[in-house]
């Protein structure tokens, strides 16, 4: 992969500063809006951080030695939204956790009343 010069560089990561922005706060969105009924994150949310997290990476490592100030600080925003995201990371395991278990339920009750159903034409 090519050298990016350090202005483009830091075009790069405040473009991806900025969607990183747009997916957290979407899922920050989510939680306040589901005061006392967290709801888990979609599976675009997931996909559009990760995939930003990636393409960042690949610019960072070809971080050059000097940095400029812009650069310095597209990198320090950066840094505090994917230390955001690790500060989240815990409340969307938990709420994929409570939605697994959710679902575990409803597959449950689905289940017995497919049961009951069978018994009940089997007595008629």
């Amino acid at each position: 992969m090519p050298f990016l010069a350090s202005d483009r560089l830091a075009e790069n990561l405040r473009e991806t500063n900025s969607r990183l922005g747009f997916w957290l706060e979407s899922l920050l969105a989510d939680e306040t809006r589901m005061v006392g009924a967290a709801r888990a994150a979609t599976p675009q949310q997931i996909s559009g951080l990760l995939s930003e997290l990636m393409q960042a990476g690949e610019w960072l490592r070809q971080l050059p030695a000097e940095k400029d100030p812009v650069l310095e600080r597209e990198l320090s925003d950066y840094r505090r939204k994917v230390e955001r995201l690790r500060d989240l990371l815990p409340l969307i395991h938990n709420t994929l956790l409570r939605e697994r278990a959710r679902l575990e339920q409803q597959r449950a009750r689905v289940e017995s009343a497919t049961e009951w159903a069978r018994r009940s034409r089997q007595t008629l």
